[in-house]
């Protein structure tokens, strides 16, 4: 649809009869066939339609059967990926250990800290968490080059901070898939606060 300045938006947020689903034309006038036939240009390249194809067969065998763990691992396996990077938070070096653990039963496995450098917040005047000692900034760019020059076929997202997260997968040579999103408040779990009626007051029934 097109709002007041007449440019284009879309919202799908909250739709109670989602007809794309069952491949009706729900798109109110607009002409999405654009996006349609450039979108199926691209999974037609090989890369991209073996991932659709394995993604597909994962959750039409397997839906509502198997943890995101497993369905990682039967997706690196299927693919045909042999090394496998992750990516963690310092603050999640112990759920990075077990997930090394489940995956190099399978795979070559490397991880890397994202404060494995120790560059410090200063040098790039950074705010700090407490100005009376020294910090080090992560370094989710360093995290990439590294996992780059490994060669792995995949990485793997473990608590990176906001941010950190969005770098180290626009530096990434791999493909990039998240198994721990960091919020530090509701314990890596943020959609926490799509279901709690206090935080629906404090962010959208104000």
């Amino acid at each position: 649809m097109l709002n007041k300045n007449n440019t284009f938006m879309t919202n799908c947020a909250g739709c109670k009869n989602p007809g794309c689903y069952t491949g009706d034309d729900c798109t109110k006038g607009q002409d999405f066939s654009s996006y349609i036939n450039l979108s199926k240009k691209e999974y037609n390249k090989a890369v991209n339609k073996n991932i659709l194809e394995v993604s597909a067969r994962i959750e039409g065998e397997h839906y509502m059967e198997w943890t995101r763990l497993e369905e990682i691992i039967s997706f690196a396996e299927q693919m045909g990926y042999t090394r496998i990077g992750i990516s963690h938070c310092i603050g999640l070096t112990n759920e990075a250990k077990h997930l090394l653990e489940a995956l190099e039963r399978k795979f070559t496995v490397h991880s890397i800290c994202c404060k494995f450098s120790g560059i410090d917040k200063k040098d790039f005047n950074l705010t700090q968490i407490n100005c009376n000692r020294y910090e080090a900034t992560c370094n989710p760019i360093g995290q990439a080059m590294v996992l780059n020059d490994l060669k792995t076929d995949l990485n793997i997202i473990v608590g990176l901070c906001i941010g950190h997260d969005i770098l180290f997968t626009k530096y990434s040579d791999a493909p990039v898939t998240t198994f721990i999103v960091k919020d530090r408040v509701t314990g890596h779990n943020p959609a926490a606060t799509l279901y709690s009626n206090y935080y629906h007051k404090k962010f959208i029934n104000k």
